[in-house]
């Protein structure tokens, strides 16, 4: 099942990519939303092997996220980028539906 409604950004699928390719029988970067973090909600990033049946799998460029079917209701609309700069690097989620977020970069209200 795919669902275009998150997208990556070409430097999110790129990090992936590389991320999986060095990680043995790892496939796919889960990204979840869980209760807590500063501002009530926060995102996790987990490399997994294997999808659930309900996951939704968005792929690009040799990248692969699935996304279980909680999580897409608060993400969607979002871009999972990976950010590169003088602070780190991180991977750094474009929620729209985010009303107020916290400076971790992390966690959001909705």
């Amino acid at each position: 099942m795919t669902d275009q409604t998150v997208t990556l950004s070409q430097s999110a699928a790129k990090r992936i990519a590389t991320v999986i390719s060095s990680e043995a029988g790892k496939d796919a970067l889960r990204v979840s939303v869980e209760g807590g973090g500063c501002s009530g909600f926060s995102y996790k990033f987990d490399l997994e092997a294997g999808r659930q049946d309900d996951d939704i799998v968005i792929e690009r460029d040799g990248a692969t996220v699935v996304i279980d079917p909680v999580s897409i209701v608060y993400m969607a609309g979002s871009q999972i980028d990976f950010v590169d700069n003088l602070l780190g690097q991180s991977f750094q989620i474009n929620n729209p539906n985010a009303v107020a977020s916290c400076g971790c970069g992390t966690s959001f209200a909705v």
